[in-house]
């Protein structure tokens, strides 16, 4: 393991020493990120009403964020997004293409871009190792994917944000509120038992 004082958990993470001298290891952490992502965008639930499908994608993007920090959570959610317009089966149901990477769900994979910053920036600044802390963060990002994922809805169903019998924030937004709530409380208790393990050890 490096020698480094680690700043966010992946630093904690052990790999071969020829991969901690070089670039291979955030290149490794990258890609294991944009997996785990493409991995948890497996778990589908269809809702019917909504093109917008119940996923794990949302977990993967607070929890990796959360451990990556900010410059490698947003580089694991561009190649991931990349990988599946490409065409790999990366996104939920197992998709890929360009028709689905700009259809109507393009705006969470934006979403999930700029939520890695947000919540990378905490993890950066080591206030992911407070639960509270950690928990606003996941906050925000889930408030960054829902604003960019009802944006881009609206405009490529063209509907209403808001207004109407028929809008993006029901179709894209409320059906997922109490899933996320969820998602949010488990993603936010990773890093700080994550640093409460690695304290607790003896040095």
């Amino acid at each position: 393991m490096s020698t480094a004082i680690p700043v966010v958990l992946a630093d904690l993470i052990p790999m071969p020493r020829v991969i901690n001298r070089s670039k291979a290891r955030d290149v490794v952490l990258v890609v294991g990120g944009a997996l785990f992502t493409a991995l948890a965008a497996q778990i589908v639930v269809h809702l019917g009403f909504t093109p917008v499908p119940l996923t794990g994608q949302t977990f993967a993007v607070l929890s990796v964020s959360a451990v990556l920090g900010a410059r490698r959570a947003i580089a694991s959610q561009v190649l991931y997004w990349f990988l599946g317009a490409v065409g790999l089966p990366f996104y939920a149901g197992a998709k890929g293409g360009w028709s689905v990477a700009s259809g109507a769900t393009a705006g969470y994979f934006f979403g999930f871009m700029v939520a890695a910053w947000v919540i990378g920036s905490f993890a950066d600044k080591r206030e992911s190792q407070n639960f509270v802390f950690s928990l606003s963060a996941m906050t925000l990002g889930t408030a960054v994917i829902y604003t960019f994922g009802a944006l881009w809805l609206a405009h490529s169903l063209k509907i209403p944000v808001a207004n109407g019998d028929t809008n993006a924030i029901k179709l894209g937004v409320a059906p997922f509120l109490v899933g996320d709530a969820v998602k949010m409380l488990i993603a936010a208790a990773i890093a700080p038992l994550g640093w409460v393990t690695y304290y607790a050890k003896p040095r």
